[in-house]
């Protein structure tokens, strides 16, 4: 008898904040396997901001979804059926197989992960899109020093927690702001020298000076917008600016019009650079290593909101746009080994 499947498929293009009615639950059959595949009971689902994007039509770094399409994205699962030779029945992968209960796989762009070395759903946040993003996109591309100031704009997210976090294994002055009094509550817990919440906040040039007094020698910005606009008038000479995210558009309906502070890059020297995790996967082990080490010695430590129910998965994606998520944010569809 064929095990059903049930999916999250794009039933329409968002328009703005997406909304529950852009998504559908389907049930579907899980085929029968063929020879060089697996079976794989999806344990957990990422939901991340970058998905919006990719549900707009158009050109971007990665393929777009189509309606009817699911949705994908990060999976970590266990594997329950196997005809393959090199994957066995009770072995931890993480796949794009993204919004459903069951994926078959032959093992393409499967990663293996050891659940002795940290929970499963580890592998999605901390050692995984997120935790990699961080890493490289603070010692690779804002090449912090000790002693300088680092500020993190979305600092309480899956990204900026972790790239905070490591910016003080590097010896330097973290600040960051966040969208609540608890999120700037936890920023603190995990060792960031000051925070504030920028919903309460009417003047960021204010409030940047207040958080960095020294001025803003690398700054990584999760969220672009009128806070970037700020943080540009507040970096110092030779300051490197890392363009992870720009969640405050991810939505727009139009460009938003700001102000061109691009002169303050040739006053200052400094420079602005973005990135894809992608670029460095030839590196990944290299950072799941020194993180998964870190995390060892107490030194990063990691925080999830995590919503249970594959058909909660929508309403779990349209919240990281409300700020609604400390840390990072997953699905949880079935507990590993139940």
């Amino acid at each position: 008898m064929a095990l059903t499947n049930r999916q999250i498929q794009l039933a329409a293009r968002p328009k703005g904040l997406p909304r529950e009615s852009d998504f559908a639950l389907v049930t579907t059959e899980v085929p029968a396997l063929q020879d060089g595949q697996f079976l794989v009971r999806i344990n957990y689902i990422s939901v991340d901001p970058y998905m919006r994007g990719l549900m707009n039509e158009g050109r971007s770094y990665a393929n777009h979804f189509n309606v009817g399409d699911v949705v994908l994205g990060g999976a970590a699962g266990t594997i329950i059926g196997s005809r393959h030779r090199d994957y066995a029945v009770g072995e931890t992968v993480l796949g794009f197989w993204g919004w459903q209960e069951y994926a078959v796989s032959d093992g393409g762009g499967v990663h293996r992960f050891d659940p002795s070395i940290a929970p499963l759903s580890t592998s999605l946040g901390v050692l995984g899109m997120p935790g990699l993003t961080a890493y490289f996109g603070l010692l690779d591309i804002g090449r912090p020093r000790a002693g300088e100031t680092v500020f993190i704009s979305g600092a309480a997210g899956a990204v900026g927690s972790v790239a905070g976090q490591i910016a003080k294994i590097m010896g330097c002055r973290v600040a960051g702001s966040a969208g609540s009094a608890e999120k700037v509550a936890f920023l603190k817990t995990i060792g960031f020298d000051a925070a504030f919440n920028y919903k309460g906040v009417t003047e960021y040039p204010a409030a940047l000076q207040e958080a960095c007094p020294a001025g803003i020698d690398v700054y990584f910005d999760n969220v672009g917008g009128v806070l970037t606009d700020a943080v540009f008038t507040q970096i110092n000479p030779e300051a490197r600016i890392v363009l992870c995210g720009q969640i405050d558009q991810y939505n727009a309906l139009t460009p938003p019009q700001g102000p061109r502070l691009l002169w303050h890059l040739i006053a200052k020297r400094a420079r602005a650079e973005g990135f894809l995790v992608f670029q460095f996967a030839s590196r990944y082990e290299e950072g799941q290593r020194a993180m998964a080490r870190w995390m060892a010695e107490g030194r990063l430590t990691w925080r999830e909101t995590i919503v249970d129910g594959l058909e909660n998965t929508p309403k779990a994606f349209i919240g990281l746009f409300k700020g609604e998520n400390v840390g990072k944010s997953l699905v949880r569809i079935a507990e590993p080994g139940g």
